[in-house]
């Protein structure tokens, strides 16, 4: 991820209107169009469902990126900011991971401890921190490498990111909430307990304080005593960590006989050891541009061809749909890669 740490003010300068936007509304569009669109999760059947996700998704990273950069934080700040953002999805907003899942009828749902999915909602806390958040930021970094150090809103730009947010998520809680669940997958209508609730809110306190306590840490590289590998082994070895963590979703469709806490513990483990080897890719003497875009390629790589899982059941133009657009992204990373090389020799 990106290590460099930011400055908390942006200066002011005489860039056009339009320029000065432009990684802003990049990142708002792309971060649900990978999170979302890309991974299959909203498919062309539903695509007006992307309007409530830019609203919310979108503005949700943006406003996360901008204040990472104003603490002077890296990506271990964003993290916790990222976790937050998808509690607040699945305990505030749609309610996924308490309300019990409609796709899977009258089924018992396997892991569903004290009113939370929670097998469901570890898979989410990876998956939408990662590919809402962390993915999305660092590659229009990449698209922008002369913006990345400095914020790109304004005060005034940050209130209204705050406010469009703020409307995003009222209109996701009742397109789900309020017709999706009711009028199409035929769920009596939900409340999760207010204690729960309650719980989520705090949760999501408590991540923005760690976020906060972590604004000062840095990926030291000059004193590495270790180098950076090859950028190929990062792109395979996400690839390795990151299929795996699909089967936590095969448990909740396809549920095994395992007590609960064999792969609750086993997820929480991989995701710390997960953390434990970014941190020292990112540390190492000569860690650059071309490992981090190794990086999220492997994640794009993982999402997009994981969300084919099931695929056999939706309409043939939904399936066709997903295939253009991930080859179309396969493509723009490519070129992505190019570029990065050339500045490099530049």
């Amino acid at each position: 991820m990106n290590t460099t740490t930011m400055p908390t003010t942006m200066s002011l300068d005489n860039r056009s209107f339009g320029k000065s936007m432009a990684p802003a509304v990049t990142l708002i569009l792309l971060s649900p169009l990978i999170g979302e669109v890309m991974s299959g999760a909203t498919r062309l059947s539903y695509l007006f469902v992307y309007v409530s996700e830019v609203m919310m998704w979108g503005c949700g990273a943006l406003i996360i990126r901008e204040v990472v950069r104003r603490w002077g934080g890296n990506w271990t700040t964003m993290l916790p900011l990222g976790l937050a953002l998808s509690v607040t999805e699945e305990f505030i907003v749609q309610q996924t991971s308490l309300a019990p899942m409609p796709w899977l009828g009258s089924t018992p749902i396997y892991g569903r401890v004290w009113g939370v999915n929670w097998i469901y909602f570890l898979f989410m806390l990876a998956f939408e921190s990662v590919c809402i958040t962390l993915v999305p930021v660092q590659i229009v970094e990449l698209i922008f490498p002369d913006r990345r150090k400095e914020p790109w809103l304004r005060t005034r730009g940050l209130v209204v990111a705050s406010m469009v947010f703020l409307v995003g998520a009222l209109l996701a809680w009742f397109l789900w909430v309020r017709i999706a669940r009711i009028q199409v997958f035929h769920m009596p209508d939900y409340k999760p307990p207010l204690l729960t609730w309650l719980l989520g809110w705090l949760a999501i306190a408590a991540l923005a304080l760690i976020g906060y306590r972590l604004r000062g840490s840095r990926d030291v590289k000059d004193s590495a005593s270790h180098k950076a590998i090859s950028p190929w082994i990062v792109l395979l070895t996400t690839l390795l960590l990151g299929f795996p963590w699909y089967i936590l979703m095969s448990l909740v469709f396809a549920p095994r006989p395992l007590a609960l806490w064999i792969p609750v513990t086993a997820s929480i483990g991989w995701a710390a050891m997960t953390i434990v080897l970014l941190r020292r890719w990112a540390s190492a003497s000569g860690w650059n541009e071309m490992h981090e875009w190794a990086l999220s390629f492997g994640v794009l790589l993982v999402s997009m061809t994981a969300g084919f899982i099931g695929s056999n059941l939706w309409p043939k133009i939904d399936i066709i749909f997903k295939l253009a657009l991930n080859l179309l992204a396969v493509a723009g990373m490519i070129v992505l890669a190019r570029r990065i090389r050339l500045r490099a020799r530049a």
